[in-house]
C-alpha cells in the first residue's frame, strides 16, 4: 500500500492572497542588481510557495542570479526557498538539478564567515534526502572542530539529523563515537547540550556512560545540559524501573542547581518517578521555595497547581508542609491567595489547626490596616477559611470568633455576612461560647450597617438570649438602635413632604443605592430619601447618619422586611422574659414598650411619609407579633421559642451530612486483585540499597498491592463512542472514534476500501460549524483493494458550544479520471463533554444570577408527571449538580423550585433554575431558565434541555 506523505515545513508566514505577485515580476527583480529588490522578490516567491503555488521556472533564475550573492539576508532567504521546494520527483528520486544545490551548500559549509556556515548547517537539519547529504558529509565533520561555538553546535545537530535518516548508519556509521569525543573536549554549554542530546537520541548507552563518568560534576553543568539529563533519566527509568534508585540520587543533587527551571523540572521528575516519602518531601520543599522566590504570578499559580496535585496523591507528606504553603499569602494577588487557601484547607489536621488559624487571624487583622483595593474580598476569603476550620475543629472557635465579630460592621457586606453566618453556626455548635458571643454581639450591634447582617444578628439575639440579664440587654439594645418613638410626628409630616419635594434633585442620587457611604467625618452611614427628609437639606450635610441608630436609619429608608425581623425578635425576647422574669410588673412594662414599637412601625409603613408603603407580608408579620403579645397560648409559645431553633439545628445537620457524603464520594478506593503479590517491608533484602532506594521499592510494592498500577479497561466504553460515517454499501466505509480532550477533539477515522480497485489520492475533507477549528491540512493517501487506513484529525475547541463536524471522502480510481465523492454523516459535538457538575455557595449563585446577561427560558414540556422525577431527569441530562438541599425538596406540595450549577473546562459558569408546578390534570408546567456569561453555553444547554426533557420513564 503506497502513501503520499505531506511535505514537512518549519515555516508559517502570513500572506494576503488579494495581491498575488506575478512570476514574471519576481523573475525580473531577481535578475536585477538591486539587493533590496532581490530580497523582496525572494520573500514573495517563498510566500507563493507556502500557499501551494508552484513556480518551476524560477529555479534556474535563482541558481544563476541568487546563489552567487554575497548578501547574508539573501543567503538565508535562499535556504528557506530551498527548504520549501520539491527536491524529489513523483517516484521519490532526487531531481538531477539538485546537484547545483549540493555545490552551493558545500561552498557555504567552507565559507570563511561563521554565520553562513552555521545557517547552512542548520538548513541541513531540515533535509530528508540522503543523496544530497552524501557529498557534504566531510565538510559537516570538519565543522565539528571549527573555532566558533555557533558553527560547532549546528554541526552537531546536522550530524544527528543525518544519523537519524533511514540510511543514516551507512552514511555516518561512527557518528556516536565522533560526537562522544567532541563532548569530552567541548567547553561551550550549548554545543555540549547538543552533543549530549545526540547521544541521548541515537546512542543512549553512551549518554548514560558519559553521565556516570562525570556524575560528580553534574551540578556545574549548564542549565540546558541539565534539562537534557533530566529527560534522559525520565526515559531510562520508565523503561527500566529497577535502576531508579541511582538516578533519583542524581535528581536530588540537581535540586540545589542555581537555575529555577532545572529545579522545577527536577521536582516534577521526582514526583513522576518515585513515591518514596524522602523524594516527595524534597519535591514539595522545592515547590514551596519556588513559590516564595518567584515574583511572576503565573509561575506561582503553576507551582500551586503542582502542589495541589501532590496534595491529592501524597496528603500525609503535604500536611507537614502546610505552613510553608501558607507563606504564599504574602502575595498581593487575589487568585494566588484564593488557590493557597483552597489547598491549605484540605491539609488541616488536629496537629496543625492552631497554627493555621493563628496565621489566618493575623492576616485578617492586617486587612484592617493595609490599604489595598481588594482587601474586602481577601477578608471574605479569610473569614470563610476560619469558618471552615472552626466547624471542622470546634476547639479553635473560641480563639477566633471574638476577633471576627469586630468585622460585623464591615463596609464589605459579603464579608460581614460571612462573619454573622459563622457566628450563628458557632453559637449553636459551641454552647460554651454562647455567653461571651452574646455579650460581644450586643456590645457591637450598633456598628452593623447592612440590613441583611442586621437581620441575621437579630435572629441570633432572639434565639440565644436565655438569661434574664441577656434578655433585658437584648431589648434595650434594639430600643437604643431604633431611637425615640414615634418615628415621625404629624406636624413634621407635612413639612417633610415639602422638604422631600424641594430636595428631589439632592436625594435622587442616594435613593438608588442602599450601600454604606463614607461621610465627611470618616464614618459609615446608609443614606436614603426618607432619612434625608427628616431634616432640612442644609442640616443633612453637617449631620452624620451614624449618630442615628442603625435600625432607625434602615427603617426610615423603607426596609420593612427588617421591620418584620425586629418585630419577631422583640416578640421572642418578651416571651422568654415571661419565663425568666419573676416580676409581672416588669414583664408588662416591657411588653407595652414593645407593642408601642410595633404599632409605630405599622404607622410609619402606612403613612405618606415614605415614598413606598409597607408590603403586605411584612404588615401581616408585624400584626401577628402584636396578636401573640396580647394573647399568648402554650402552643404558639412552643413554636416561637423552640421550633425555630430545631429547624436551624436540622439545617446544620443536613449540611454536615451532605459534606460528609461528598467527602466519601471524592475518596478514591483502589482495588487489588485477589492473587496479587504482596511484599513485606521487614523481609526485604537491604544489601547495597540506600534508604531512598528501599523506600521507593516499598512504595512501589504498596501501589502494586493496592491496585494503583492497574488501569480500568474501558474497551466497552470506547465502543459506545464510535460513530458510523458512511453506509455499508458505499465503496468506501468510514467510522470515527471521537475523543474529547479539554481544548481539542481527536477523530480517529478508520477508512476501508470495499472495492477491488486501488483508490488513489483518497482524501478526508472535513469542515466545521460553531467554535471548532481544523488544525491540519488534509493529506492524500493511496488505498489498496479491500485494505484499511487509520486517519487522525485534530480539531481545536475555543468555547463551550455545540458544534458540528461534516465533510466527505474524495478519491480517484485508475480507470476513471473524474473524482468520486462519498458524503459523510455529520458528527455533533455534545456540550455535555465540556461541562461537569460543580458546587458554589448560595450567595455566589445569586450574585452570578444577577450579573450574567444571557438568559435562555425553556418552557416545560414533558410526559413525566412527578416533579422530583422530572428534576432528576434534567440533572442526568445536563450533567449538572443540584445546589438545593434534599430537605428543601421534601414533601408533596405540587410545586418545586431548584437551582442547578455546572462549570465548563474553560472556566465558564452555567446556572439553571427549574420551577415546575403540577396542574389539576396531572401534567407539569413551568419554566427552566438558563443563565451564563456567554451566549453559546446558554443556547447549547437550552437546546439540550428541549431535546431531552420530553423523555422520562
Amino acid at each position: 500500500m503506497g502513501e503520499k506523505m505531506e511535505k514537512t515545513c518549519t515555516l508559517l508566514v502570513y500572506f494576503d492572497k488579494g495581491t498575488p505577485a506575478l512570476a514574471n515580476e519576481i523573475k525580473e527583480a531577481l535578475e536585477g542588481n538591486d539587493v533590496q529588490a532581490k530580497i523582496d522578490a525572494m520573500k514573495k516567491a517563498i510566500m507563493l510557495l507556502l500557499n501551494g503555488e508552484t513556480i518551476p521556472q524560477l529555479f534556474i533564475t535563482i541558481v544563476r542570479y541568487v546563489l552567487p550573492s554575497p548578501d547574508h539576508t539573501i543567503q538565508k532567504l535562499l535556504l528557506l526557498y530551498l527548504e520549501i521546494i520539491d527536491k524529489t520527483d513523483p517516484q521519490g528520486k532526487v531531481l538531477p538539478e539538485m546537484i547545483l544545490i549540493c555545490q552551493n551548500l558545500r561552498n557555504n559549509l567552507q565559507h570563511p564567515n561563521e554565520y553562513i556556515r552555521g545557517v547552512a548547517l542548520r538548513f541541513l537539519c531540515r533535509l530528508n534526502e540522503a543523496e544530497i547529504f552524501e557529498p557534504l558529509i566531510p565538510s559537516v565533520l570538519q565543522n565539528l572542530e571549527h573555532r566558533h561555538p555557533f558553527v560547532r553546535r549546528n554541526a552537531i545537530l546536522a550530524v544527528m539529523s543525518i544519523y537519524k535518516l533511514p540510511q543514516g548508519e551507512q552514511l555516518l556509521g561512527d557518528a556516536p563515537e565522533t560526537i562522544e569525543k567532541v563532548l569530552s573536549t567541548e567547553q561551550d554549554p550549548s554545543a555540549k547540550r547538543n552533543a549530549f542530546l545526540m547521544l541521548f537520541t541515537c546512542a543512549q548507552e553512551k549518554a548514560i556512560g558519559y553521565l556516570f563518568d562525570h556524575i560528580d560534576r553534574i551540578s556545574d553543568w549548564g542549565e540546558q545540559l541539565q534539562m537534557v539529563v533530566l529527560e534522559l533519566i525520565t526515559k531510562v527509568c520508565r523503561t527500566n524501573r529497577g535502576e531508579k534508585g541511582k538516578y533519583i540520587k542524581i535528581i536530588l543533587s540537581l535540586l540545589t542547581a542555581p537555575s529555577t527551571a532545572v529545579v522545577y523540572e527536577c521536582a516534577g521528575t521526582l514526583v513522576s518517578l518515585s513515591s518514596a516519602p524522602t523524594a516527595i518531601r524534597a519535591a514539595a520543599n522545592t515547590y514551596c521555595q519556588l513559590l516564595l522566590s518567584q515574583s511572576d504570578n503565573n509561575v506561582k499559580l503553576i507551582v500551586l497547581e503542582r502542589i495541589s496535585e501532590l496534595k491529592t496523591s501524597h496528603r500525609e507528606i503535604m500536611v507537614e508542609m502546610i505552613m510553608d504553603v501558607l507563606r504564599a499569602l504574602s502575595s498581593p494577588n487575589l487568585d494566588i491567595r484564593r488557590k493557597t487557601i483552597e489547598i491549605s484547607l484540605e491539609l488541616i489536621t488536629t496537629r496543625n489547626v492552631d497554627e493555621v488559624v493563628l496565621l489566618l487571624k493575623k492576616e485578617v487583622v492586617k486587612t484592617q490596616s493595609a490599604e489595598h483595593e481588594k482587601n474586602g474580598e481577601y477578608r471574605q476569603l479569610l473569614v470563610q477559611a476560619i469558618h471552615f476550620c472552626a466547624i471542622k475543629f470546634p476547639e479553635v472557635a473560641s480563639t477566633v470568633v471574638i476577633v471576627l465579630m469586630d468585622f460585623l460592621g464591615d463596609s464589605n457586606v459579603s464579608s460581614a455576612m460571612d462573619v454573622v453566618v459563622f457566628v450563628r453556626e458557632i453559637i449553636e455548635t459551641n454552647p460554651k461560647l454562647r455567653v461571651s458571643i452574646m455579650t460581644r454581639l450586643l456590645d457591637t450591634f450598633y456598628q452593623i450597617r447592612a440590613a441583611r447582617v442586621c437581620s441575621c444578628a437579630l435572629w441570633i439575639i432572639g434565639e440565644y438570649c436565655l438569661l434574664l440579664s441577656e434578655v433585658e440587654s437584648g431589648i434595650s439594645t434594639i430600643n437604643q438602635c431604633l431611637g425615640d418613638l414615634p418615628f415621625f410626628t404629624v406636624t413634621e409630616e407635612g413639612e417633610s413632604q415639602d422638604a422631600l419635594k424641594n430636595s428631589k434633585p439632592v436625594s435622587s442620587v442616594t435613593v438608588s443605592s442602599r450601600r454604606p457611604v463614607i461621610l465627611a467625618d470618616g464614618t459609615y452611614a446608609t443614606q436614603s430619601a426618607a432619612s434625608e427628609s427628616v431634616t432640612s437639606p442644609t442640616a443633612l450635610v453637617q449631620e452624620s447618619l451614624a449618630s442615628q441608630g442603625n435600625l432607625r436609619s434602615l427603617l426610615l429608608s423603607g426596609d420593612f422586611f427588617l421591620g418584620a425581623v425586629i418585630a419577631s425578635t422583640l416578640t421572642k425576647l418578651i416571651l422568654r422574659l415571661e419565663e425568666v422574669q419573676p416580676s409581672k410588673i416588669e414583664v408588662n412594662k416591657a411588653t407595652a414598650q414593645v407593642l408601642l414599637v410595633l404599632v409605630s412601625m405599622l404607622q410609619l409603613g402606612q403613612s405618606s411619609f415614605l415614598p413606598h408603603p409597607i408590603d403586605n407580608d411584612s404588615y401581616d408579620r408585624i400584626v401577628l407579633c402584636i396578636r401573640i403579645l396580647c394573647n399568648t397560648g402554650d402552643e404558639s409559645r412552643k413554636i416561637w421559642l423552640q421550633s425555630c431553633r430545631q429547624s436551624f439545628v436540622k439545617m446544620l445537620a443536613d449540611k454536615q451530612f451532605r459534606e460528609t457524603e461528598e467527602r466519601k464520594a471524592k475518596a478514591q478506593v483502589s482495588h487489588a486483585q485477589p492473587d496479587d503479590l504482596i511484599d513485606f517491608y521487614h523481609l526485604k533484602s537491604r544489601k547495597g540499597m540506600s534508604q531512598l532506594e528501599l523506600e521507593d521499592e516499598v512504595q512501589d510494592d504498596l501501589k502494586r498491592a493496592t491496585g494503583e498500577f492497574t488501569k480500568d479497561n474501558d474497551d466497552a466504553n470506547k465502543l459506545n463512542r464510535i460513530l458510523q460515517l458512511t453506509g455499508f454499501s458505499d465503496p468506501v466505509y468510514a467510522e470515527a472514534y471521537v475523543t474529547v480532550h479539554h481544548y481539542d477533539i481527536v477523530l480517529d477515522v478508520t477508512v476501508i476500501n470495499r472495492t477491488k480497485e486501488t483508490l488513489q489520492n483518497l482524501c478526508l475533507e472535513l469542515a466545521t460549524m460553531g467554535d471548532l477549528k481544523l488544525v491540519e491540512r488534509p493529506q492524500n493517501y493511496t488505498l489498496a483493494p479491500e485494505s484499511s487506513k487509520q486517519i487522525r484529525a485534530n480539531i481545536k475547541v475555543s468555547s463551550t458550544e455545540t458544534g458540528v463536524i461534516f465533510g466527505n471522502i474524495v478519491y480517484e480510481t485508475s480507470n476513471v479520471l473524474e473524482r468520486n465523492v462519498v458524503v459523510l454523516n455529520d458528527i455533533h459535538i455534545d456540550i455535555m463533554d465540556y461541562i461537569s457538575p460543580a458546587t458554589c455557595a448560595d450567595v455566589a449563585f445569586r450574585t452570578m444570577w444577577a450579573e450574567f446577561e444571557w438568559e435562555n427560558k425553556v418552557a416545560v414540556n414533558t410526559v413525566i408527571q412527578d416533579e422530583k422525577e422530572f428534576l432528576n431527569h434534567i440533572i442526568r441530562s445536563t450533567n449538572m449538580k443540584c445546589l438545593t438541599p434534599p430537605s428543601a425538596l421534601e414533601g408533596e406540595c405540587g410545586f418545586l423550585a431548584a437551582n442547578l450549577y455546572a462549570k465548563s473546562v474553560f472556566g465558564e459558569d452555567a446556572l439553571v433554575n427549574v420551577s415546575v408546578e403540577k396542574q389539576t390534570d396531572g401534567k407539569l408546567s413551568g419554566y427552566i431558565r438558563i443563565r451564563s456569561k456567554t451566549q453559546g453555553i446558554a443556547l447549547s444547554l437550552g437546546d439540550k434541555i428541549t431535546l431531552k426533557q420530553k423523555g422520562g420513564a
